[in-house]
């Protein structure tokens, strides 16, 4: 009798830090809950045509950042992330996302509360959205 033991399918990407590895001084690389958070705030943080070739890739929550600050833009800004994520990272399903202004910071403190879909564990990311221009 042969005991087969499937391997488990792990997400990667590269560490865009570009730190090297200590024996192979190569590129290291992101796995799994790392990997697909990055992911996320690589997404949150592009606009449109912020990539070349690649102009309809991004969100809108960068834009929303200029607009005044009103409970409608938090949820304007809570939705395009919601959007966002649902178009280009089918890894993970979003559970919630919470998004308060920071009247002393002038940004938003966002939390996004997902899970990764083949796993079915659950993640969390904190970001701090502000204007950088």
């Amino acid at each position: 009798m042969v005991n087969i033991i499937a391997r488990k399918n792990d997400y990667s990407d590269l560490d865009l830090d570009f730190l090297a590895h200590p024996t192979t001084k190569d590129v290291m690389k992101k796995t799994g809950v790392e990997a697909i958070k990055r992911s996320v705030r690589n997404l949150l943080l592009t606009n449109f045509y912020d990539r070349p070739f690649q102009s309809n890739i991004g969100s809108n929550a960068l834009k929303i950042l200029f607009d005044n600050a009103t409970p409608m833009s938090a949820t304007f800004l809570s939705n395009a992330i919601k959007e966002t994520l649902k178009s280009y990272e089918p890894r993970i399903r979003v559970d919630d996302v919470v998004v308060k202004f920071d009247f002393d910071n002038n940004g938003y403190n966002v939390q996004l509360f997902f899970t990764i879909v083949n796993r079915n564990e659950p993640a969390a990311i904190t970001l701090f959205l502000e204007r950088i221009r």
